[in-house]
């Protein structure tokens, strides 16, 4: 049997936050309203820190921008995001913890909050194959056409990563019970839920919350981006 592991990406395998510098990177574009934009994230990353972020207003706002430009035009600025923003702060150490897994014959899988359209090179980046995020909508639910600034299905946030993990688990007739070991790493007290739900969970540079809930229950405490 193999093993299933499960990655976090933002402050997990970057010590950043994806959707966070892409909304700063469209704001230097000109894409957002640089105010608006800050306060939107101040206000959400309270919530966040708190346990209380609604996750649909969150998306819809963050989903918003996309549905205001042409695919191809955001591919185009995607594509210079993750020559500006996201490749200089790739690391690694971050490449070879997945790359142990992956040469071990592990089943690896992103399973992150930020949406899909900013995580899906990342994840091609590091060579994970599977990808867990919240999907934008598109008009008339069709792949190639125009995000619509909603989101479409569960989003993999808290209670919902496990939802995402185990019908993804299903359209692959595998469950749980098919892996020998389970593992999630991931730094945020948000992800307690998936991280007691595999059999290794596995704090990542975890915050303050998610430090002490790990010491209680005796987890390990990976601190990947940690220097000397």
């Amino acid at each position: 049997m193999t093993n299933l592991v499960l990655f976090d990406l933002d402050h997990t395998l970057i010590p950043t936050d994806s959707d966070y510098e892409w909304g700063c990177f469209a704001a230097r574009l000109g894409l957002v309203d640089t105010a608006h934009f800050t306060r939107e994230s101040e206000r959400f990353y309270a919530d966040y820190q708190a346990g209380q972020l609604d996750i649909y207003a969150y998306l819809r706002s963050t989903l918003a921008p996309l549905a205001r430009y042409p695919r191809a035009q955001l591919a185009a600025w995607r594509t210079q995001f993750m020559q500006e923003v996201i490749t200089p702060a790739l690391r690694p150490v971050a490449f070879e913890l997945v790359q142990r897994h992956q040469i071990a014959g592990d089943v690896c899988c992103m399973v992150t909050a930020t949406n899909s359209f900013i995580t899906a090179p990342i994840a091609r980046a590091f060579g994970i194959d599977h990808l867990i995020a919240p999907e934008p909508a598109t008009v008339n639910n069709d792949p190639t056409a125009e995000y619509t600034g909603e989101i479409d299905g569960v989003p993999s946030y808290r209670e919902g990563k496990i939802i995402r993990t185990e019908a993804w688990l299903q359209s692959l007739d595998k469950n749980w019970a098919s892996f020998k070991q389970s593992y999630f790493y991931s730094d945020s007290h948000n992800d307690i839920p998936l991280l007691e739900k595999v059999s290794i969970p596995i704090a990542t540079n975890p915050d303050d919350k998610l430090r002490a809930h790990a010491q209680s229950k005796g987890w390990r405490i990976l601190e990947l981006f940690k220097t000397p």
